[in-house]
């Protein structure tokens, strides 16, 4: 649109908010994965594996930003918060699969088989946690009651990322975790 000279055009109202609402979200979503990252250096001590959990983490973002997509339901607030709470949940249950690996070792067995056996024991608590979530949200999603509208972007957000969490943390991560240790076992072995 050609404006005359000394005319412009600026957005505001509703618009404006949205705005800065997703700049503001957007350095929350940074610093707590900031935050993720410390918290992954001081439990764990190595790069690799919280670099690695991180990945796995924010790669879950696709997930959600692709439910989002196929649905047709807009990127907004309600549907950012649902993508921050997807990243953390997929973190945590990321960092206890790591802890199960690092007790499973610490008592004897070797690489593969404490990664099998972190995956095999987790594997209950990572399909309950996603399951539930997304049984529970599907309503909302498929904005079945009334005002459900305004919580749909949310629950789409959650049951995408939850939907292709399952992958990231069933397959993906024990291949990463393979990879690191099975590298780390076998420098400690030729030192």
């Amino acid at each position: 649109m050609s404006l005359p000279t000394g005319y412009s055009l600026s957005f505001g109202g509703a618009y404006s908010e949205q705005q800065q609402s997703f700049k503001e979200l957007t350095l929350i979503l940074g610093l707590a994965t900031v935050l993720v990252l410390t918290v992954l250096m001081f439990l764990f001590r190595q790069w690799r594996i919280s670099l690695a959990i991180l990945l796995i983490s924010v790669t879950d973002i696709c997930g959600c930003l692709l439910a989002l997509w196929l649905t047709g339901v807009p990127l907004n607030v309600s549907s950012y918060t649902g993508i921050i709470l997807v990243v953390g949940i997929i973190a945590e249950n990321s960092i206890f699969t790591v802890h199960q690996y690092r007790m499973n070792r610490r008592a004897g067995g070797n690489v593969e088989e404490s990664v099998n056996y972190a995956i095999a024991l987790r594997i209950r608590p990572k399909l309950m946690t996603a399951i539930g979530a997304i049984l529970a949200l599907m309503p909302l999603a498929l904005g079945m009651e009334m005002g459900a509208q305004m919580q749909q972007p949310l629950a789409v957000a959650v049951i995408g990322g939850f939907m292709a969490a399952l992958p990231l943390l069933l397959l993906v991560l024990p291949a990463l975790m393979l990879i690191i240790y099975k590298n780390e076992a076998k420098v400690i072995v030729n030192h």
